[in-house]
């Protein structure tokens, strides 16, 4: 069975290029462990974009990606164990230190420990040793086919779904199986559900080291070394994990994409410096989900290093001006000064930020203000010269003749005109959330973006004690975020008793009836007794700056919301680009 975005350890092949890769890591110092992956039934596409076929244990059905497996026969079963084992063997050839056995997340192995997906009557399924079998066999493939090498074991602490694994059978399996191995490694969720999917890679508005509990009871019954990962993204987190007696070691997937030396960062006493992970989902599993090469919001560069690798010195020092202090122009200001120019960025609010000023005020992405302090420092570490509450206007850059000007004056909401709307209660996203209204009972919000506006103001309204009803102009609410992302906030938003409507586009209303209409069947919408219509139906670029600075005799650069709004991900990456040009 071939999958996408893979890399395999199928034939004598791949122990070349893994071996480049070992020797290339080991000349750090460091080690390196391979994961062996088999999904099961959680599998949605192969190579050539056809539903493959799928097994598992038993013909129990995937509920997230609709896949009912076929069962593996015992035949398949003993080929797939020896398969464990080979793949080790060519690692440990080219030089891995070791392979880590993913059992985690309702994949393969998790899904033979599972009584209620394994329901089987052999020798791999029935009483819980009988669902450790398959296990078992791998690991004791491994162990003779690649002698010498640490063999790991994932597992998820608890499936958090009601067919899942329960923290209790976890537990069970861990005791059994800590003795055939050199250490676990605990995570949690699962693939099979939508639900459960969330926790794979964990979005912000779940709080750091969660699962740190769920490796501390594993620990507790456990006679080897525990690694617990999952919303940890800096050192001092994972210190206090491993203080407490929660784990032996912390691990860091996303925190390494947003800052490849967070190592040695901490290792030099430089905590101030590091770049911490927010946990957007946006450029690295969002990304990786599209089949596109993953990346980071705040670190471009990650992703694009052969591109973006040694940051050229220019070879003209320039006077550089850049007008607005969102992401795209702190990007442009602290890469442009990194390289030698003279950089001054101009913000005309007293604080900087942009829009990630608003994001961090909803419930749940109060973290997404990360990206201010994080490009500040790195602006500061550059050497940019940063005034605040002065807007750069044509006399502005007249008197301080910059060579060039960096436009990132970003973007202000869309408000169309819509029938019979003039005299009621209508808002924007950006009135709300700068707490420049007062909102009524009863709430419609306008999401034409089907972004984390629209879902955020629908909790950070509902919290407030509104009736909230959220019309999306899309197949879903949150249609355009990253699919762990959305689903966790959309569930945050069932629980406070949201209505959600969909396929709803504005038409127009009066001072206490909205008129929606049906996208699909054109069919109206009434929505009556509304006390407030907040929009979120997009944003407009702020570019006036570029057409007041024309005919000056310097060079324009427009990035970011101003050249048409889009999201913080294509904004610094504009800002990287710019920054890299001058």
């Amino acid at each position: 069975m071939f999958s996408n975005n893979l890399l395999m350890a199928l034939d004598e092949s791949c122990v070349l290029p893994f071996s480049r890769l070992a020797n290339a890591i080991h000349r750090h110092g460091a080690k390196l462990f391979a994961q062996l992956f088999h999904p099961g039934r959680e599998i949605l596409s192969s190579v050539d974009g056809l539903i493959p076929v799928a097994f598992a244990p038993s013909a129990v059905p995937n509920e997230r990606f609709h896949i009912m497996p076929r069962p593996m026969t015992a035949g398949l079963i003993e080929e797939v164990i020896a398969g464990y084992g080979s793949a080790a063997r060519y690692l440990a050839e080219a030089g891995y230190d070791g392979v880590e056995v993913v059992a985690s997340h309702g994949y393969l192995p998790a899904q033979f420990l599972n009584p209620r997906v394994n329901l089987r009557t052999d020798d791999f399924g029935g009483d819980f040793e009988r669902r450790l079998r398959f296990v078992r066999q791998v690991i004791s493939e491994i162990r003779e086919q690649a002698v010498g090498i640490a063999v790991g074991l994932r597992l998820s602490g608890a499936e958090m779904d009601a067919e899942g694994l329960t923290e209790a059978e976890v537990l069970e399996a861990a005791t059994a199986m800590a003795k055939d191995v050199d250490y676990l490694s605990v995570t949690a969720g699962t693939s099979a559900s939508l639900g459960g999917s969330v926790h794979i890679v964990p979005p912000m508005g779940l709080e750091h080291a969660y699962v740190a509990p769920l490796g501390a009871a594993i620990k507790a019954v456990s006679c080897v070394p525990i690694i617990v990962t999952g919303r940890i993204n800096q050192p001092q987190i994972a210190e206090q994990v491993i203080a407490r007696g929660e784990a032996d070691l912390c691990g860091m997937t996303r925190a390494l994409i947003c800052d490849p030396a967070l190592g040695s960062k901490a290792l030099a006493g430089k905590l101030d410096d590091i770049r911490a992970c927010i946990a957007c989902n946006q450029a690295c599993i969002g990304r990786a989900h599209k089949d596109l090469g993953i990346s980071c919001i705040q670190h471009p560069e990650s992703g694009r290093e052969l591109q973006f690798s040694d940051l050229p010195p220019v070879s003209r020092h320039k006077r550089i001006i850049v007008a607005g202090g969102g992401p795209a122009g702190m990007k442009a200001a602290a890469v442009a000064a990194a390289r030698g120019h003279e950089v001054m960025l101009y913000e005309a609010a007293r604080e900087l930020g942009g829009q990630a000023r608003l994001a961090r005020r909803l419930p749940g992405r109060e973290e997404f203000g990360g990206i201010i302090g994080n490009l500040e420092r790195e602006m500061s570490l550059a050497g940019v010269s940063v005034v605040r509450g002065e807007k750069v206007t044509r006399d502005l850059v007249r008197a301080q003749r910059p060579d060039t000007v960096i436009l990132a004056t970003g973007a202000r909401p869309h408000v169309p005109k819509l029938e019979g709307l003039v005299g009621g209660h209508v808002v924007t996203a950006w009135d709300v959330l700068e707490d420049r209204v007062n909102v009524g009972p009863s709430v419609t919000i306008a999401d034409w973006r089907a972004d984390w506006i629209g879902l955020g103001l629908a909790e950070r309204l509902a919290r407030d004690g509104c009736a909230v009803t959220l019309c999306v102009n899309a197949a879903m609410a949150g249609e355009t975020l990253q699919l762990y992302t959305r689903n966790h906030y959309v569930g945050r938003l069932h629980k406070l008793g949201v209505t959600v409507r969909c396929h709803s586009r504005l038409f127009g209303g009066d001072e206490e009836t909205l008129f929606f209409q049906d996208t699909l069947s054109e069919e109206p919408i009434i929505l009556e007794n509304v006390d407030t219509l907040v929009l979120a139906l997009g944003h407009e670029a702020q570019d006036s700056l570029e057409r007041e600075l024309a005919g000056l005799d310097l060079e324009l650069l427009p990035i970011g919301d101003c050249v048409q709004p889009r999201t913080a991900e294509e904004a610094v990456f504009e800002g990287l680009q710019a920054g890299w040009k001058i």
